[in-house]
């Protein structure tokens, strides 16, 4: 059964015409945060004999049961277990353009890697692991304004 929460409402089923969403994944115990993306579906592209076109296999993923891919988080949840943690999706998609866009989107604005109350070491598929804030290069992006 689903543990994902859409509107304050456990989420049972894939809403129609939805591809994905977005989500926050909150440690109870410590109010640490993880912002991230899910699909509801996965596809795959089948060769056919002796047809041009591939055969596209769409099926239901395991976003039911699906506790992000953080590995501190994925720790946390495993020694802490799964009820002192909040999965709340803040946002159904309906593309997978969409669904990557709003969750960078939403990480950036959340500044995910210089707030230390998040379990995100990266956005998109860029690794920002290996860069170091100083406490005076993350006051300078909190306050940045154009």
């Amino acid at each position: 059964m689903s543990h994902w929460l859409y509107k304050n409402k456990i989420l049972k089923v894939v809403p129609e015409g939805m591809f994905g969403f977005v989500y926050l994944i909150t440690n109870l115990k410590t109010d640490k945060k993880y912002i991230g993306r899910k699909y509801f579906y996965s596809t795959r592209r089948i060769k056919q004999k002796g047809k041009k076109n591939r055969k596209v296999i769409r099926k239901e993923s395991n976003w039911k049961v699906y506790t992000g891919s953080n590995k501190d988080l994925v720790l946390d949840i495993n020694s802490l277990g799964i009820k002192n943690f909040k999965f709340e999706i803040l946002i159904l998609t309906e593309t997978k353009g969409q669904t990557n866009y709003l969750e960078e989107n939403i990480q950036h604005k959340m500044n995910v890697l210089t707030n230390e109350n998040y379990y995100n070491s990266s956005i998109g598929s860029r690794k920002f692991i290996s860069v170091k804030f100083s406490d005076k290069a993350k006051k300078l992006i909190k306050n940045f304004r154009i």
